[in-house]
């Protein structure tokens, strides 16, 4: 499978759960994979050990997505290596859970920068390249708490709510320029954010999804790529659920 040979894809958050299953498929798929993590340099060398067959076609970046200038280095990068980008996934996200009336403001401010900032200041570095040859693919991973919203998830659902806004207003941007802007939205994902809950807990996720069963990070992979393709070249401004229907 080659459906992405020559491509550059940027991948944030990709050496962990989602992002990690997401950068592999389209490594399996014959792209250069630019994966971004944050600080974690074990899971990261884990990561580039487990893709040793694909070395040649992954390059990993510490960076804090949330810092414009970070953001703006990286990108200089990419574009004095590889001139232009041509899939940017916008994976990376935290949780920092409290009821809001005790959520501390910095647990606040922080999962807005790296959820919200984050994929505004990668999105627009993305698209000043993408411009240069008139194609691109930008996907947000966003959530079902965006429109369900669970107690003590104030601020996660906001910037997921956020990353949705984001994605429809810069769909009608880049539209001219034949860039397309999406969403997809995973629900219960066994990764290692379920890891650590309480079974009853487990439990009670399991028995909200109509599949009665978790999604694999996989599964969620699939649904970027297809978006990422050149087939999806109709599809803009869309939030595309991988929930078990939830």
């Amino acid at each position: 499978m080659a459906a992405f040979q020559n491509s550059k894809v940027i991948v944030t958050g990709a050496t962990r759960g989602i992002g990690r299953a997401i950068a592999t498929a389209f490594l399996e798929a014959g792209a250069t994979v630019l994966g971004i993590y944050t600080a974690n340099e074990e899971t990261a060398a884990a990561f580039r050990d487990e893709c040793h067959t694909h070395t040649d076609r992954l390059q990993l970046y510490r960076l804090d997505i949330s810092s414009e200038s970070e953001v703006a280095a990286f990108y200089q990068q990419v574009e004095e290596r590889f001139d232009t980008v041509d899939i940017l996934v916008n994976n990376a996200g935290i949780r920092r859970d409290a009821v809001l009336a005790m959520m501390p403001a910095a647990d606040w401010q922080r999962v807005l920068d790296i959820n919200l900032t984050g994929t505004f200041l990668m999105s627009k570095q993305a698209v000043l390249l993408m411009m240069k040859q008139k194609y691109g693919r930008i996907i947000h991973i966003t959530s079902p708490m965006a429109h369900l919203g669970f107690a003590g998830q104030a601020n996660y659902a906001a910037s997921k709510a956020g990353q949705i806004g984001m994605m429809r207003s810069l769909a009608k941007e880049t539209a001219k320029r034949n860039i397309t802007i999406n969403c997809v939205s995973p629900g219960f994902i066994a990764t290692e954010l379920l890891d650590g809950l309480p079974p009853a807990q487990l439990d009670e996720y399991r028995r909200l999804v109509p599949l009665k069963r978790f999604g694999t990070p996989a599964e969620v992979a699939t649904a970027v790529l297809f978006l990422a393709g050149r087939e999806a070249s109709y599809i803009t401004g869309s939030v595309l659920e991988v929930t078990g229907g939830l």
